[in-house]
């Protein structure tokens, strides 16, 4: 232990001392200034570019990271990284040029934030694998590219292999979710949207990064998350639309499915809620129109597809559908006057981005539903939870690779127990 006292102690930083002082410590100044301004620089860039008319594009599928909040604290601080790197300006351009170059100069796909080399549990012999091991996120593709031109999204392996919560907790909460809607009187009923790699795994390439574990998680959960939680299934479904219609009902570069898709489910909800509404509903095409997809924008691209909407008629004679475009990040009010066909009792929906594909059909044979988005609940549960209470039914549309990887967190049982605490002072009798 020192025996220096207090008065020995220097006056000043340890850094000012002369150099022969023994205290003397320097601060390496030219390292420290260049770092100070390159922290400077980048900080500043996105303010002064906007105030010069420069706006960042968004490259990935979510907005922009927002500017964080003094009152957040020291998450103040921690917030202005992501937002500064999402909005510097010309960030699209960077990726693309990154793409190019990669492609030009090597002959391969960038790693688009991963690495190209398996991890562990990717693919390898497990015998020489340690055992549970704790995978980095960061390792894996945010793009694998299939076959013929497919393009799958990463986190459609990723979210599987690096789970945020382990199946059990996942199950758990969904069931919680069915106890809380069916003790206020309300129905409930649980739909997931299968991953494109699942319904369509013909297209992926022969190994990637995650290759197995993913696989392992697949298997996993549809043999467990249906038989315990009472979800619909939708994969018999899918797959056989596609082998009567001849075609994949996933677009090959967005990672969504198809307005097919979203009929199905319509018509797989329906029955659920009222067996029989759907004997006199008359589905023919409508309109085509160009959809951005979402997979290349991971890559600074614009990349548009084809897509072929459909009419519904719930009586057999006049459309129904409505397109009204949302993310459900504000809930989304759907009413029409019922007609022959159509459900009339009033319904409330969670639901994500595959939903969008579905909601004018939903809008066609729903006479009273109203859509919130699943971040919304964990957000705002009270809030929603009063929406939901509007509701004598209550159904969840989620996505399969936010659940095998506990990525909701409206999934934890504590937010489902907020929200049914709402909906029993609210009871349906």
């Amino acid at each position: 232990m020192s025996t220096r006292r207090s008065s020995e102690l220097p006056a000043v930083h340890e850094a000012w001392l002369p150099r022969e002082h023994p205290l003397h410590r320097p601060r390496h100044g030219g390292k420290q200034l260049t770092a100070l301004v390159c922290a400077v620089l980048f900080f500043a860039a996105p303010t002064v570019s906007w105030m010069l008319g420069a706006r960042a594009e968004p490259v990935e599928n979510r907005p922009l990271a927002a500017f964080p909040s003094p009152m957040d604290g020291w998450g103040f601080f921690t917030g202005l990284p992501p937002w500064a790197s999402d909005n510097l300006p010309f960030r699209g351009e960077a990726v693309r040029s990154v793409d190019g170059v990669s492609r030009g100069v090597f002959g391969e796909a960038p790693s688009n934030g991963g690495s190209h080399t398996p991890p562990v549990g990717g693919g390898g012999d497990p015998a020489e694998e340690p055992e549970k091991p704790r995978l980095d996120e960061g390792v894996f593709p945010s793009v694998i590219e299939g076959e013929n031109g497919w393009l799958y999204l990463g986190h459609d392996v990723s979210y599987k292999c690096v789970p945020r919560m382990e199946l059990d907790r996942v199950v758990d909460g969904l069931q919680r979710w069915r106890e809380v809607v069916e003790a206020s009187g309300r129905e409930f009923h649980l739909v997931i949207a299968p991953d494109k790699s699942t319904v369509h795994p013909e297209h992926l390439p022969d190994s990637f990064a995650g290759k197995q574990c993913a696989t392992e998680a697949v298997q996993e959960f549809w043999r467990t998350v249906p038989r315990e939680t009472g979800a619909i299934d939708m994969r018999p479904e899918l797959r056989s639309l596609a082998e009567r219609n001849g075609r994949e009902v996933y677009h090959a570069i967005d990672t969504h499915w198809t307005h097919e898709g979203g009929v199905a489910m319509t018509y797989a909800l329906a029955e659920r809620v009222a067996p029989g509404s759907t004997s006199t509903w008359k589905v023919e095409p409508s309109r085509s129109y160009p959809h951005t997809a979402d997979i290349p924008e991971l890559r600074g691209q614009n990349r548009k597809v084809d897509i072929q909407a459909y009419s519904l008629a719930p009586d057999g004679g006049q459309d129904n559908t409505r397109f009204v475009p949302s993310d459900f990040q504000e809930p989304l009010r759907l009413e029409s006057t019922p007609t022959p066909g159509m459900i009339s009792r009033p319904t409330r929906m969670v639901a994500d981005s595959f939903t969008q594909f579905a909601s004018p059909y939903l809008a066609a044979t729903f006479a009273d539903l109203t859509i919130a988005h699943p971040d919304a609940v964990a957000r705002e549960p009270a809030a929603t939870a009063e929406t939901l209470a509007e509701g004598e039914v209550v159904m969840l549309e989620l996505s399969e690779r936010f659940v095998a990887g506990g990525r909701y967190p409206m999934l934890d049982p504590a937010v489902a127990q907020q929200v049914g605490e709402v909906l029993a002072r609210h009871p349906v009798r």
